[in-house]
């Protein structure tokens, strides 16, 4: 009964964090002031930490002690029940859950090359800068300066003919913020333009601090596409002056399509494409007197946006934000995504009725952190199914 007891107190334990980490994610899924949430955040750091010291003090080292089933359970008893829902999410949910992730393999997705390049041994020193939170790029073991450059190729039912091999280089989170430093972004998009793809696909958070936008324009002007460059931009750009960072977008000839939609022309056919920046700039675009029967490719900052997407038969979505929850486990995945669907579209590729989702997990971060899930840029290359 003592190990018994024990396991299921490590259970109610690991149930709350789940519990725990889905409100967290749920609140940093809206748009809320910057401030607020990292009360949010700190009200959560601090119920984490009690629950295992208040079972413990409660019932010592044996939780069969938290409900007796020897009468019925009392609807007043609340933490009883409370432990009992804990049990069910660790014992029950999470296992789903996690066997459902691994299980998941998206029709759509036909081939995937990642070539991993590891920045600060080609540059011969660690590129931390000089970032607000630059002392954690020196912690053992963190992939910061890892990149993963990856080659998806996916299948589309409804792409025309001529656009068979079209290529997007769809990068996000850039986040020049003063770490990782400016050498750093050197390398990754003189990578990036070897590519050479046909569009570029730019989906938010450029700049995280309002000394860094004179990065935009010697960064992003390295950058080479054959057709045309489309972007939106990100929550971390909504705090620092959007209107600075679309204008030195523009300068490179990067079209801005925030809340709105554009036509283009690609390869003798046409394209639509949506640019959609909700929740933190509303309302969302205006799709009276979208075409019929075109190709439409939706740029969103969040993945949060994909049931929209799907109800507006978006054929391609490229999306940010998550950036892979950063630290992910092995198994278990990501604990910590900023979304309201939590890990549902941490990142990776998904398929929905038709609608093909892709969430890369960005080239930085706000907080310098990286395990088990590096930084990544990726070049779609499309396909007829």
């Amino acid at each position: 009964m003592a190990i018994v007891g024990f396991i299921l107190l490590i259970g109610a334990c690991v149930g709350h964090v789940a519990i725990m980490a889905y409100s967290l994610n749920w609140w940093y899924g809206n748009p809320l002031p910057h401030r607020l949430l990292s009360v949010i955040r700190l009200i959560h750091g601090a119920v984490v930490a009690a629950m295992p010291i208040g079972l413990v003090f409660a019932y010592g080292w044996d939780a069969t002690r938290a409900v007796s089933f020897a009468t019925p359970l009392s609807a007043r008893d609340l933490v009883s029940g409370y432990v009992v829902v804990c049990w069910l999410v660790a014992f029950g949910l999470v296992p789903m859950i996690t066997v459902g992730r691994l299980r998941y393999r998206p029709a759509a997705l036909a081939h995937n090359h990642t070539e991993t390049i590891d920045v600060a041994a080609r540059l011969g020193y660690k590129p931390i800068g000089r970032g607000k939170y630059r002392h954690l790029g020196r912690l053992p073991g963190n992939e910061i300066f890892q990149v993963d450059f990856a080659e998806k190729t996916i299948h589309l039912p409804n792409l025309p003919p001529g656009w068979d091999g079209l290529s997007i280089l769809h990068l996000t989170d850039l986040h020049l913020c003063g770490t990782p430093d400016r050498e750093f972004y050197r390398e990754v998009m003189d990578r990036c333009r070897e590519w050479d793809p046909d569009l570029l696909a730019l989906t938010g958070d450029v700049v995280d601090s309002a000394k860094h936008h004179r990065w935009v324009l010697p960064l992003l002007g390295r950058l080479r596409w054959r057709i045309g460059a489309l972007a939106i931009i990100g929550n971390h750009d909504m705090w620092w002056e959007p209107h600075l960072v679309r204008r030195r977008l523009r300068r490179l000839g990067i079209q801005t399509v925030s809340n709105s939609w554009k036509q283009i022309d690609v390869r003798g056919e046409p394209m639509v494409v949506v640019g959609t920046e909700w929740p933190w700039t509303r309302p969302a675009p205006d799709l009276n007197g979208l075409p019929e029967g075109v190709f439409r490719l939706c740029l969103s900052h969040t993945p949060d946006n994909m049931p929209w997407a799907r109800r507006n038969r978006m054929n391609l979505v490229l999306a940010g934000h998550n950036h892979g929850g950063q630290i992910r486990f092995p198994v278990i995945g990501s604990v910590l995504v900023p979304s309201r669907f939590s890990r549902r579209y941490d990142c990776g590729i998904f398929e929905e009725r038709g609608t093909v989702l892709h969430v890369c997990r960005g080239v930085a971060g706000q907080h310098p952190l990286r395990y088990g899930c590096r930084p990544e840029v990726a070049k779609i290359v499309l396909r007829r199914a």
